[in-house]
C-alpha cells in the first residue's frame, strides 16, 4: 500500500497532471506500485529522462516538432516530480532548474518566439515566459498567468495556448515562493509587488498592449491575482480559479504535503510558523478595492480549497461573476473543457481581443 503522501498526491492531483499535459500512461507508470513518498521524484525523473532521450533523437533526425513535444513532456514530468516534493532542498532546486532549461528547449521547437523575461525584486529575480499569438500583428492584450503554491510557469504551456488561440499574449510568471524565483524570494502576501515589477519591465514594448492587461490565477494564485488587481491599476480584468480567501483558515484540512510545501516555500521554521504565515494571506479588507471586472470559478467537489472561500471573493468585489461547477474538483482539473474556455472567452471579451 502506498504511504499517505503518495496516496494523497494521487487522490488530490491526478486530473491536474493529465489536464496540464502529462500522458496518462506516464502517470500510471510513475504511480503504479509506488509505495514511498521518498521515491516520488525518482519515479518521475526516470520517465523525464526517457522523453529527453526521445527529444534528442528527434533533433538529430531533424524532426523539430517531435523533439519539442518530447521536451515538453519531459518538462512536465520534472515539474510534477518536485511540485510538492520538498524532502531534499538541493534536489528540489536542481530539478526546478532542469525543468526551466527543458522547457526552453521545447519552446525552441514549438514556439521559437517565446521569450524569457526577468525582473529584479529585493534580493532576488522574478522570471516569466512571454508568448504572443501566432502571426500576431500590432499589440495584443496580455494575460498574466499566476501559479499557486506548487505550480510554476513550466506547468502552463497548454493553458497558455487557450489564451493565445483567442488573440491574447501570455506572461506566465514565477513570483515569490514559486519556481526559480522562490530560490531567493519566499512566499509573501503582497504579491502585487511581483506583478508590478514584471509589468514595469514590459513598459515601452511595441509588441504587447499594457493598456489591456488581464490577470488569471489558479489555486493559491486565485488569491494572488485579485490581490494584485486590488493594488495594480494596469490590470483591467481578473480571473481566479479555486482561490482561497484566507489560506491560513484552511491549514488543518490541507493535505500534509501542501502544508510541508508552504513551510518550505515561505521560509517558515515549522508547522505552526507556517500556519501563522498562511494566515497573512488574507483578502479581508482587500476585495473592496477590486473594482475591475472579475470572474471567480471553482468546483463544488474541491477538497483542498472549499468553494465557499472562492465565492466570498466574488461577494465582496464590486463587479464580479461567480461560477460553481457541481462536478468540479480543485481548479476544475477534471473538467478543463468547461472552465478553460469560460475563463479565456471571458478574458478575451473584457480585453477586446474577441
Amino acid at each position: 500500500m502506498p504511504d499517505a503522501r503518495v496516496q494523497g498526491a494521487i487522490d488530490h492531483w491526478a486530473p491536474r497532471f493529465t489536464t496540464m499535459g502529462v500522458d496518462y500512461n506516464d502517470f500510471v507508470r510513475a504511480t503504479r506500485g509506488l509505495e514511498r513518498w521518498a521515491d516520488w521524484l525518482d519515479a518521475w525523473t526516470v520517465i523525464a529522462d526517457e522523453h529527453v532521450e526521445l527529444a534528442e533523437q528527434a533533433e538529430a533526425a531533424g524532426r523539430g516538432r517531435t523533439a519539442g513535444e518530447a521536451y515538453l513532456r519531459a518538462t512536465l514530468c520534472l515539474h510534477f516530480g518536485k511540485f510538492v516534493w520538498v524532502l531534499d532542498g538541493d534536489r528540489h532546486r536542481a530539478t526546478t532548474e532542469r525543468a526551466v532549461v527543458t522547457l526552453r528547449r521545447a519552446h525552441a521547437h514549438l514556439d521559437p518566439a517565446a521569450e524569457r523575461i526577468e525582473a529584479a525584486l529585493g534580493p532576488g529575480v522574478l522570471a516569466a515566459n512571454l508568448r504572443r499569438p501566432p502571426d500576431a500583428g500590432g499589440r495584443p492584450p496580455i494575460v498574466v498567468i499566476i501559479p499557486g503554491l506548487d505550480s510554476t510557469k513550466e506547468e502552463f504551456f497548454h493553458l497558455e495556448n487557450v489564451f493565445l488561440a483567442r488573440g491574447m499574449a501570455t506572461l506566465s510568471m514565477d513570483g515569490p515562493g514559486q519556481g526559480e524565483a522562490g530560490f531567493a524570494l519566499p512566499i509573501r502576501p503582497d504579491y502585487e509587488v511581483a506583478v508590478t515589477a514584471m509589468l514595469d519591465v514590459l513598459e515601452g514594448r511595441d509588441d504587447v498592449d499594457l493598456a489591456q492587461v488581464g490577470a488569471c490565477g489558479v489555486s493559491l494564485g486565485g488569491y494572488y491575482a485579485p490581490r494584485a488587481a486590488a493594488f495594480e491599476p494596469r490590470i483591467q480584468a481578473v480571473a481566479g480559479v479555486s482561490g482561497p480567501y484566507n489560506f491560513g483558515e484552511l491549514w488543518d484540512k490541507l493535505p500534509p504535503v501542501s502544508r510541508e510545501t508552504f513551510v518550505f516555500k515561505s521560509g517558515a521554521r515549522d508547522d505552526e510558523d507556517g500556519r501563522a504565515r498562511a494566515l497573512e494571506l488574507d483578502l479581508g479588507g482587500v476585495m473592496a478595492r477590486v473594482t475591475q471586472p472579475a470572474l471567480f470559478a471553482t468546483g463544488k467537489l474541491d477538497r483542498i480549497i472549499p468553494w465557499e472561500q472562492t465565492e466570498r471573493m466574488a461577494q465582496e468585489a464590486s463587479d464580479a461573476e461567480f461560477v460553481l461547477y457541481e462536478q468540479g474538483m480543485h481548479v476544475c482539473s477534471n473538467i478543463p473543457y468547461r472552465y478553460r474556455p469560460l475563463v479565456a472567452d471571458w478574458m478575451s471579451e473584457r480585453l477586446g481581443s474577441a
